[in-house]
């Protein structure tokens, strides 16, 4: 049986979930009861890309850190899950194996919902189909977004438009747990050129870098700079 504490915390993560909104007030007490809370350790696999069981997965407390296959097999990190960050894929759907690897960057919490626990919520609110269709439509177009910036920033901004991605998530966080060579993946950028973009972010009054953490200061700033036309690296 899952912690008193524990279960507060997950109830208030969901609560940061946009996801579950207008599908029916009692979708996310159903979540909470069929779902299980795991907690994990520094570098612990959530999931591995190829698992066969689906679900949802929603980070309660901790970061997580999320990768992908290309080409040789070299692991890609796509992006960082905080709390109320939500990732996942139904075979109600026709989803198929996980697709990405999810693995802990240290002490975490997660509520983990599968496909049967799912099934079971769906017995009692239909319209938790719809939720996980919402689910998987932010995740679409956040992939689309993705995919825009690559083609068509400027490697400034889109460092930080990827920056602005964790702060304007489920919750917003002003310091950023990332390495620079966290970002140099997540942006297809040499760690040398991410250095270079962030010590001109800094030297802006835009952000302000910690040890393997980036604090952001000025927030509509940063936000009128990635946006800004005509900025180059």
């Amino acid at each position: 049986m899952a912690a008193a504490g524990d279960l507060e915390a997950a109830k208030a993560a969901l609560d940061l979930c946009p996801w579950l909104d207008g599908h029916g007030a009692d979708l996310r007490s159903l979540l909470l009861t069929e779902g299980r809370l795991r907690h994990f350790s520094r570098g612990q696999w959530a999931f591995g890309e190829g698992d066969d069981v689906g679900g949802m997965f929603t980070v309660v407390g901790g970061t997580f850190q999320v990768y992908a296959q290309s080409i040789g097999d070299h692991e890609v990190l796509l992006n960082q899950l905080t709390r109320g960050s939500t990732i996942g894929q139904s075979a109600r759907f026709g989803g198929g194996p996980r697709l990405v690897t999810a693995v802990s960057l240290g002490d975490s919490l997660a509520l983990q919902v599968d496909d049967e626990a799912l099934a079971r919520i769906s017995e009692q609110q239909p319209l938790i189909w719809k939720a996980v269709a919402s689910l998987h439509y932010m995740q679409l177009r956040g992939m689309v977004r993705m995919i825009a910036e690559f083609a068509s920033l400027p490697p400034r901004q889109r460092l930080a438009a990827r920056l602005l991605r964790f702060a304007d998530g489920q919750e917003a966080l002003l310091t950023l747990q990332l390495a620079q060579q966290d970002l140099a993946d997540m942006t297809g950028l040499s760690r040398k050129t991410v250095n270079a973009c962030l010590s001109d972010l800094e030297a802006r009054g835009l952000i302000r870098r910690r040890y393997a953490a980036i604090e952001i200061v000025d927030l509509p700033g940063l936000q009128t700079y990635a946006s800004a036309p005509g900025e180059t690296a």
